[in-house]
This record gives structure tokens, sequence and C-alpha cells, in this order.
């Protein structure tokens, strides 16, 4: 629940005080809930023991991603780091979920609002920035070789915790090794234009606005290879078939994109081995011996 100096809080920020909280479940980082006051809804979520920047980092992705002006994101409020008198929060507009989505027609606005965002480029791989995925800690140092930044950044900084947190058995650390010794010849024409990627998009990051509007959640932001993108998408399901079509007609991805898939889907996977443990383990087992 929403403890009190939370709410004190959230009447300080907004200038008026919370009459109704709705809590909303299925979360397994922060709390949230839909909080009105004066009549109007934010959506709010907090986290007790956040590292420090936790919400900050999200934000900052969220108006980057606002910036860009081809995708919808909700509106920041607020934010703040733990206080002794709060936890850390992020208050957000609210954005009502469509009751009466067409899905082909979401499905190809999401297509091309999706090709419209990765055509928003960048000099460099990377943020000024470093943030978070999920709750772990996600490096952007910039760099202008994608290949060194997902190897650097990306994979090498989620096998190191994996080995920490005792996650890596022998064989498992031996194929994760071969494939980042190879990593040169297995991303060979890739991408070379850094695009802005929302970073985190799973079928949970995403929601269908009004008139069909898709709308982004929860990013992880940086700029990188659009196909890590594409390949998330495919990783958990959830996406409308037409989803990819549309994307493709918009901005068509380079040959050899479906033979990367699996190799840009092994980043996520060890995020969520980090994350949630083992049952993620058989999975990177098999990616890994896909490309050895």
């Amino acid at each position: 629940m929403i403890a009190g100096g939370l709410k004190a809080r959230l009447a300080e920020v907004l200038g008026k005080t919370p009459t109704r909280v709705q809590y909303i479940g299925g979360g397994s980082i922060n709390q949230a809930a839909r909080v009105e006051a004066a009549g109007i809804s934010y959506f709010v979520k907090w986290k007790h023991s956040a590292p420090p920047q936790f919400f900050e980092r999200e934000a900052r992705g969220l108006s980057l991603l606002q910036q860009s002006g081809v995708i919808r994101v909700p509106a920041v409020i607020a934010h703040s780091d733990s206080a002794p008198q709060h936890p850390a929060y992020l208050v957000l507009e609210w954005i009502e979920e469509s009751p009466r989505a067409e899905p082909l027609a979401f499905a190809v606005a999401f297509g091309r609002a999706l090709a419209d965002l990765h055509r928003c480029d960048a000099p460099h791989f990377g943020l000024d920035h470093d943030n978070f995925i999920g709750e772990r800690p996600q490096s952007n140092k910039q760099k202008h070789d994608w290949v060194s930044f997902y190897r650097d950044q990306r994979l090498l900084p989620q096998i190191e915790m994996a080995k920490a947190r005792r996650r890596l058995n022998p064989t498992r650390e031996g194929l994760l090794r071969k494939v980042v010794e190879r990593l040169d010849t297995l991303l060979e024409g890739c991408a070379d234009t850094p695009s802005l990627l929302h970073g985190d998009l799973w079928s949970g990051n995403f929601m269908v606005g009004a008139g069909n509007q898709p709308v982004i959640l929860d990013p992880a932001v940086y700029y990188g290879d659009r196909e890590v993108e594409i390949a998330m998408t495919d990783l958990f399901g959830g996406f409308p078939p037409r989803f990819l079509a549309a994307y493709q007609e918009a901005f068509p991805l380079f040959p050899g994109h479906e033979r990367r898939k699996a190799l840009y889907q092994l980043y996520p996977l060890l995020v969520h081995l980090n994350l949630f443990g083992e049952g993620y383990g058989a999975r990177v087992d098999e990616v890994c011996r896909k490309y050895v």
C-alpha cells in the first residue's frame, strides 16, 4: 500500500491531495497504482531500497523517446530517489488503454511507429548516461563500433554478473566465452548506424491507446543496432502478427537479420538469468550452441 509519507509527497508534487488509490498488480520490480487527485488520474510507481537515480534514468529515457515525436509515451510528471520520508517514486501521465482496439490497424500503426523511432540516429552506439534494464544496471558507454559495444557493454557485464551470482556452470561459461570470441564474425553484415531503441520492448511494455495508437512504456533506452529491438519482440511473443510486416515495409532489415536474431536475444536472456535464475539457463545454452 502507499505509505502516508508517499501520499504526503504526492500531494506536494501534484499540488492537490490524492483522493483515490487503485493498486495495480503484475509488476515484479516495483509497486504501482492509479492515483486520482482533483479528478485527474496519474500512474504512480514506487520502490523501496531503489538504487540511486533508478526512476530518474527511466524518466530521462521516456523524455528521449517523447522528443522523437514519432511514438507516444506517458509524460513524466515527477520523480525522486528514496528519502527518509518516502520510497523512490515516479509519477506519469495516466493513459487509458483502449477497450476497442482493432488488431490489424494497431499492428500496422505500431510497426510503422517503431520504424520511425529507429530512424532517429546518433553519432555513437550507447548513450551519454547509464541506466537500468529491469532492476539491473545497464552500461551505455559510447562507442563508434557496434560489435565492441555489444560485446563490452551488453554481453560481458551480464556474463560477469552471472558468474558472480553462480549462475554459470563451466560448460555454460565456456560456450558464452566462445560466442564472445567469435562476435566479429557472427555479427558480420549488421547495421552501422546507431538507432534510438526502447531497449526492453517485450509485450508487457506496450499498450493500445485511443484510436489504435501505440504507446510504449518502461524503457531502457540507448542507441544500437535496431535488429536487437526486433529480436526482442520475437523472444517472448505477444506482438500482433502484422506488426513485423508493417515494420519491414517501412524500414526493411538488412540481409542476414534472421541469422543474427538469436544472438541478439542472448542479451535479454542473460538479463533474465540474472534476474530470475536458472529457469532461463537452458535457453542461454541453446542460443550459444547455435553459434559455436
